[in-house]
């Protein structure tokens, strides 16, 4: 992870290095800029598209499981296309485009997914069997 933090930065100085001396100076920071306004007003559109979509899997009694992660990768991916770089803007866009983002959080998901999760009819725990006798007798201790 801190290798990430790292190289992240050092990537993206350099492709910004490499594509402004391709494509000049002043079309890459308005290219940044445009990046940034275009993604956060997308991630704005498919945010209330997600919020819609969970409202209406709440009114059907169902979880919104998917729509609460989902909101989550927006956010996620507003956050990567505010920060200036190419990189982080691949990978916003690829978070925002709800057929991107679904085929990413199915992979995700299947990382984390659980080969057991049948549901138990109990709850595992250890329990202490007492005599309502033994409740009366200390209540009248107590009272003493």
């Amino acid at each position: 992870m801190l290798l990430l933090i790292i190289l992240i930065p050092i990537l993206e100085i350099y492709l910004l290095i490499k594509i402004g001396s391709q494509i000049g100076a002043i079309v890459t920071i308005l290219m940044i800029f445009s990046t940034a306004i275009i993604g956060v007003y997308y991630a704005k559109y498919e945010g209330l598209n997600t919020l819609k979509s969970g409202f209406s899997q709440l009114s059907k009694n169902r979880n919104p499981t998917y729509e609460v992660i989902s909101g989550a990768a927006i956010a996620f991916a507003a956050l990567l296309l505010i920060v200036p770089g190419f990189i982080t803007d691949i990978v916003g866009f690829l978070l925002i485009f709800p057929i991107s983002r679904k085929l990413i959080l199915n992979k995700f998901s299947k990382k984390f997914d659980s080969k057991n999760n049948t549901k138990k009819n109990y709850i595992e725990g250890e329990f202490e069997d007492i005599e309502f006798n033994d409740i009366e007798d200390d209540q009248n201790d107590n009272k003493k």
